[in-house]
């Protein structure tokens, strides 16, 4: 995994790679702050690090069990805004031939000094996507080109 690129930044045109990226925080740093902290979750979910995810979930929110499962089928993460304490984020997926969102307002906290995912507000939905966007599916092409006739 050292040479391609972080899912958290799949789509961005300097997009570092995942070693200089979420990678740090997934094998045991402590993300500083709530924008950082949520990217890593997002490219934890993408991998399937579930034991990232239960360790960086508040401990009265964490779903038990709490399962994950790598997933290609997210594309591209938009951090929208970010305070110290939240996040709020568009994160794209593909569902059988549908692009699709969910949006979500998340906050952070503290829990035994690190900041970890208390909840957040969700919502999903159909992606909009002119016909000149670039395709979320990352061939790079203009959506007509590319997944339009799908």
């Amino acid at each position: 995994m050292i040479n391609m690129t972080c899912p958290c930044q799949r789509q961005h045109a300097n997009a570092a790679l995942y070693n200089e990226c979420c990678q740090v925080f997934h094998l045991g740093a402590l993300a500083p702050t709530a924008e950082k902290l949520m990217r890593s979750r997002y490219s934890a979910y993408v991998l399937g690090l579930h034991k990232y995810l239960k360790a960086t979930w508040h401990s009265t929110t964490c779903p038990n069990p709490l399962e994950a499962e790598a997933d290609d089928q997210w594309l591209k993460l938009d951090i929208i805004s970010f305070t110290e304490s939240g996040v709020h984020f568009k994160a794209y997926f593909k569902e059988e031939n549908t692009f699709k969102y969910l949006e979500e307002s998340s906050v952070f906290v503290k829990e035994n000094n690190r900041l970890v995912y208390l909840n957040g507000e969700t919502r999903v939905g159909d992606a909009s996507l002119s016909r000149n966007d670039i395709c979320l599916c990352g061939s790079g092409k203009k959506f007509k080109k590319c997944c339009a006739n799908i």
